[in-house]
C-alpha cells in the first residue's frame, strides 16, 4: 500500500450524461403527446425549454444543441397537429425556443470549459503537494510507517499540513506540522518549514538544536517575505505548530519536542497513551515574541507499538450536534493491527463522524516499530 494517499472529504455524486439524456428526451416526448391531445386553448409548447435547459447542467454544448434541435422539431410537430406552423403563437413560441437553446448551449459551452480548467488546477494541485509533500518512505530501519492526507476541498489540495521522515546516523527523525491559513500561502509556508527540516539532515544536529534551527528558519523566512515594518500583531497571526521526533533503531524509546501541536498517541498491548510533554514550546514562528528553548523528552516505544502523528484536522472534526471527534477512545476500542490497518480504518470513522466534510485539512502518520531483523 502506498506510504502516501490524497483523499477528498467532499465526495459529491457522480454524475452520469448519458444516462441523464433519457430525462429531456422523456420530457420532450411527454410534453408532445400531452399538447397533441389538450383543448386548442391550452398550449403546453412553452414547456419544451425546460428540456434543453435541464441538458445544459450535466451534458456539454453538442448534446445541449441536439436536445434543442428535438424540442425545435417537436414544438413544430405540435404546431402542425393543431393548426398551423405559422400562426402569430406557434411562431413565438418556436422563436423563444430557439433563442433560448441558443443561450442554454452557450452556457454549457461554458460550463464545460470551466471543469477542464477546474480538472486541470486539480492535477497541478497534486502535483505541487506530491513535490513538497513527498511520498513517506514505507520502511525506515526498523519502522514501518503509513501516511494520510485528507482535503477538506475537493476542488483543491493545496494546504497547510505538513509531515515528513528523514534518516539520521541512528534512527529516524519525523516532523509533523500545521500552519496557520490555508491556500498558497500556507502550501509555502508548510514547503518553506519541510525544505529546512529536510536541510538539516545533512547536519544530523541534536533533535532541541534541530527545532531551533526551523524556528530560526521560519522567522527569517517570515522577515524576509513580510519586510522589517510588519506590525507584531502580524507576526502573532502567522505560526506553525509542529511535532518533532527522534526514532532510535536500538532502543525502544523516542523522544519529543512539541511546539504546540496536539500529542501524538501510542497504541501498545490495546491501550491507547497520548505522549504528553511537561515542557511544550511555543509553535514555530513566534519565537519573535516570547523566545523559549526547546526541549526533547523521552518516550517509550517498543515492538509492536504504534505511534499515530496527526494535524487538529482530525480532532476537531464536529459531528452533527457539535461533538469533537474522540480520537484516542475511537482508536483504544479498535486496537492497532499495523500503521495501514489504523490509517484506513481512521478515515472512514472520522468521515463518517464529520458526515463526509471536514472543516479543515487533516494529515496523519502512523509508525510501528517491528522485531529486529524483520
Amino acid at each position: 500500500m502506498s506510504s502516501l494517499r490524497f483523499l477528498h472529504s467532499l465526495q459529491g455524486p457522480r454524475r452520469h450524461p448519458k444516462a441523464l439524456m433519457v430525462v429531456p428526451f422523456a420530457l420532450i416526448a411527454a410534453v408532445t403527446v400531452v399538447d397533441v391531445f389538450t383543448p386548442p386553448a391550452v398550449h403546453l409548447g412553452p414547456f419544451l425549454v425546460a428540456a434543453p435547459a435541464v441538458t445544459a447542467s450535466f451534458a456539454g454544448p453538442l448534446g445541449t444543441a441536439v436536445v434543442s434541435v428535438v424540442a425545435l422539431v417537436a414544438d413544430a410537430f405540435v404546431a402542425g397537429a393543431r393548426g398551423s406552423v405559422t400562426d402569430l403563437n406557434h411562431t413565438y413560441q418556436l422563436a423563444a425556443l430557439f433563442m433560448i437553446s441558443v443561450f442554454v448551449t452557450f452556457l454549457a459551452h461554458l460550463r464545460v470549459r470551466h471543469e477542464r480548467e477546474m480538472t486541470h488546477l486539480r492535477w497541478v494541485a497534486r502535483a505541487v503537494q506530491r513535490v513538497v509533500m513527498r511520498p513517506l518512505p514505507e520502511r525506515s530501519g526498523p519502522l514501518r510507517i503509513s501516511s494520510v492526507y485528507l482535503a477538506a476541498e475537493a476542488e483543491a489540495q493545496l494546504g497547510g499540513d505538513l509531515y515528513a521522515v528523514t534518516r539520521t546516523a541512528g534512527g529516524t527523525r519525523v516532523i509533523i506540522g500545521d500552519v496557520r491559513g490555508n491556500g498558497l500561502e500556507a502550501m509555502g509556508e508548510a514547503a518553506g518549514v519541510l525544505g529546512a527540516f529536510r536541510a538539516l539532515t545533512h547536519y544530523d544536529p541534536e533533535l532541541p538544536e534541530a527545532v531551533a534551527q526551523l524556528e530560526a528558519g521560519v522567522a527569517a523566512d517570515r522577515g524576509d517575505t513580510a519586510g522589517a515594518q510588519r506590525a507584531d500583531e502580524d507576526i502573532g497571526e502567522a505560526f506553525v505548530t509542529a511535532a518533532v521526533l527522534d526514532i532510535p533503531d536500538a532502543e525502544p524509546e523516542l523522544e519529543l519536542v512539541s511546539c504546540g501541536h496536539p500529542p501524538p498517541l501510542v497504541v501498545r498491548a490495546g491501550r491507547v497513551h497520548s505522549l504528553d510533554v511537561r515542557e511544550p514550546a511555543l509553535p514555530l514562528g513566534l519565537g519573535q515574541l516570547l523566545p523559549s528553548a526547546f526541549t526533547a523528552e523521552t518516550f517509550d516505544f517498543g515492538v509492536g507499538d504504534v505511534l499515530l502523528l496527526y494535524t487538529d484536522g482530525v480532532i476537531e472534526a464536529r459531528d452533527t450536534a457539535g461533538r469533537f471527534y474522540p480520537l484516542p477512545d475511537r482508536i483504544e476500542s479498535w486496537g492497532a493491527d499495523g500503521p495501514d490497518a489504523l490509517l484506513e480504518r481512521l478515515c472512514t470513522d472520522l468521515l463518517r463522524h464529520a458526515g463526509g466534510s471536514l472543516g479543515d485539512d487533516a494529515a496523519m502518520v502512523a509508525i510501528e516499530r517491528l522485531p529486529a531483523g524483520e
